[in-house]
């Protein structure tokens, strides 16, 4: 059969038009209505003129058709065609602010170019000015502009320390009529405010002003005034690697100030390394505070004395009862014993010498001289007064002599490791009794190993180290642990590392685990958490007896204290001191006979006849109570209670005396299991 023919192909319909056409559903390609579209948006791309003109366009269009209506529509408008023509251009022209002239054409077009000037001068004007005020609101808001303020305090820096610092500032500042705080930090002002806010909240009677630009620049330092402030606190940096940072500032602010104006300077660095450049750096005003050295002792202290977390946190925020100092002629000439039982309302704890020197927990006959300040804890400064008649106390609630409490060896748990356990190890090793042992539960790497050794030949003390390989994240590590033989736990996260998960997320799970722990074997043991965010700590499984420390609060507390009150460096500094006075939490039986209703006056007098300063208590932990129940600093001497024997004291007392250097190298080694 003959083939059929096949049908032409369709060929693609062509769009008729210029390239670059605009087209919408419903517009053919080519048609009228796309080319004028096509040459309006084309006259618009030429620029001002070409804006202004349409403007001008579209305003005719509306205003001469709106204003035949109204002469028209006027019972008064004039009856001739001319006249009412003339009485449409002045409505036009009123409403155009082209003067609105009638007459001979030269006269209507010089009132037109006349009225033109003058809209082109208050256009032009009002440009400016706005342009001016724009300019102004951006420099504002991105924190460029200079701060005239005296007697402010200045934060240089952005870090985890920031929300608690200003907290504290602001706290400080209750009592105050108003007070500045300058934040000075290499972020968006936008940003840091909207952060601010959101940690901190209502800032009342405090004013905070927020700059943008970097803290070691000198000429961006001085547009916050830190010659005219009344402290000034540097901040660390989120990695240790960054403490050069801390340095640069430091030299930064010096230049600024001036070496013959000395303004209070409280810094923090996280690296041992960079300590002694930060204290030149930062000249003798300055104290500089060292991250990791400051979180180890605290955990080392509340390892031995689980619940002086929440002690030390009343005693460094503003919220309860602080640290203060007292200046009064009254005080000349008297012994601290008189001086501290004098005190109605607060517990005095120490001596500030008038050449700077501190004694705290002094004998009690020394004699306060001229210049001297009694370092007291009190509610506020209008609180630390001083009675002349000391206030009674009742000899026979008062316990002869205290029972013997000998400490053993003692047998701690290590769970995980980070930059800070070597520091850990070897505050425990200078405070552990003889014949102690540390059980270090982290992961089989080099460093962990190296670590360990290298913080063993630091101390050189009396306790055995013992390493066993495994994750302390995961249940078979936790539960091949025998609890019953350890009398305190420790749980460390690991460093923070840009990129990688909190570390507070690894510690939650091996309290988790630890918790399964406690009640598959029916073993409690009291846990030591150290924490990065203070909000996890509200989520993390408890049990009685646990703690936590959150060393960037901490920090940010100290920093805050010192910043404000810079003779309080010495007692910080001694309180953290292993071998200095500390915080202990002691029975009340070794004070006052159980069972007896006695007086704080009563309490604090048999604490002094042993050398130390009662300063609050913790009555007795009830089934189904919170770890932090019945903790009260600086209660009235005054205050009667019954006392029982699980209640504690609370007491800055002389710290342990330490193992013999020799003894301590014969018992130290590390071992691996």
């Amino acid at each position: 059969m003959p083939e059929r023919p096949r049908p032409p192909a369709r060929r693609p319909p062509v769009l008729r038009g210029r390239p670059g056409d605009r087209h919408r559903p419903g517009d053919r390609p080519g048609s009228v209505e796309a080319r004028f579209r096509y040459w309006f948006d084309s006259t618009l791309a030429r620029g001002t003129y070409a804006l202004v003109g349409w403007l001008a366009l579209a305003c005719l269009a509306v205003v001469i058709p709106v204003s035949a209506a109204l002469v028209w529509t006027d019972r008064r408008a004039p009856l001739t065609m001319g006249s009412k023509i003339a009485a449409v251009w002045r409505s036009t022209g009123q409403t155009m602010r082209l003067g609105g002239e009638v007459g001979p054409p030269l006269r209507v077009v010089l009132s037109v170019l006349l009225a033109l000037v003058a809209l082109f001068y208050v256009s032009t004007l009002v440009s400016l000015i706005t342009a001016g005020i724009t300019d102004r609101l951006i420099a504002l808001r991105r924190g460029h502009s200079t701060v005239l303020e005296t007697g402010h305090t200045v934060v240089l820096g952005w870090s985890e320390q920031l929300p608690t610092v200003v907290s504290e500032l602001v706290a400080a500042n209750a009592v105050r009529r108003s007070g500045v705080v300058v934040v000075l930090a290499d972020r968006d002002p936008a940003e840091m405010e909207e952060d601010l806010r959101a940690d901190v909240g209502d800032t009342g009677r405090t004013r905070v002003v927020l700059r943008s630009g970097r803290p070691t620049d000198p000429a961006t330092l001085a547009r916050v005034s830190p010659a005219t402030a009344a402290a000034v606190v540097v901040l660390p940096r989120d990695a240790p690697d960054e403490d050069a940072e801390v340095v640069k500032t430091l030299l930064s602010l010096r230049a600024v100030v001036g070496e013959g104006r000395e303004v209070p300077v409280v810094a923090a660095v996280r690296d041992d390394r960079y300590l002694a450049a930060a204290r030149l750096a930062g000249g003798p005003g300055a104290t500089v505070l060292e991250i990791d050295d400051v979180s180890a002792r605290l955990l080392v202290q509340c390892a031995r004395h689980p619940g002086l977390s929440l002690v030390h946190q009343e005693l460094l925020d503003y919220a309860g009862d602080e640290f203060s100092t007292v200046r009064d002629p009254a005080l000349t000439g008297r012994t601290f014993r008189e001086a501290a039982a004098a005190c109605p309302v607060s517990t005095a704890v120490g001596v500030s010498h008038a050449n700077g020197d501190l004694a705290l927990g002094p004998s009690d006959g020394l004699r306060l001289a001229e210049g001297d300040q009694l370092v007291v804890i009190a509610r506020d400064t209008g609180s630390t007064r001083v009675e002349q008649v000391a206030l009674p106390y009742d000899p026979t609630a008062l316990v002869d002599a205290p029972p013997s409490r000998a400490g053993g060896p003692e047998r701690l748990l290590l769970l995980g490791w980070n930059r800070r356990a070597g520091r850990i190890v070897e505050q425990l090793a200078r405070s552990a009794p003889p014949g102690s042992a540390l059980d270090v539960v982290a992961e089989r790497k080099a460093a962990t190993v190296a670590g360990l050794r290298a913080a063993d030949r630091a101390a050189g003390d009396g306790l055995t180290v013992v390493h066993r390989p495994g994750d302390p994240a995961s249940r078979e590590s936790v539960e091949a642990l025998d609890l019953a033989g350890y009398h305190g736990v420790i749980v460390l996260g690991p460093d923070r590392r840009p990129g990688q998960d909190d570390p507070d997320d690894r510690a939650l799970v091996t309290l988790l685990h630890l918790r399964a722990r406690e009640r598959a074997t029916g073993v409690r043991v009291p846990v030591i958490t150290e924490m990065v965010d203070d909000r996890n700590r509200l989520i993390a499984p408890v049990a009685p007896g646990a703690d936590f420390v959150v060393s960037g609060k901490v920090i940010g507390l100290l920093m805050t204290q010192i910043s404000q009150n810079p003779r309080l460096a010495a007692v910080f500094e001694e309180l953290f001191s292993p071998d200095g006075h500390t915080i202990r939490l002691c029975p009340a039986a070794d004070f006052v006979r159980p069972g007896r209703r006695a007086s704080f006056a009563t309490l604090s007098e048999a604490a002094s006849r042993r050398g130390a300063c009662a300063i609050g208590y913790r009555s007795a932990l009830r089934a189904g109570e919170p770890p932090h129940y019945g903790v009260r600093i600086n209660p009235p001497k005054a205050y009667t209670r019954t006392w029982s024997e699980a209640d504690e004291v609370i007491v800055i007392a002389p710290g342990a005396a330490p193992v013999p250097p020799a003894a301590r190298r014969a018992a130290a080694r590390t071992d691996t299991v």
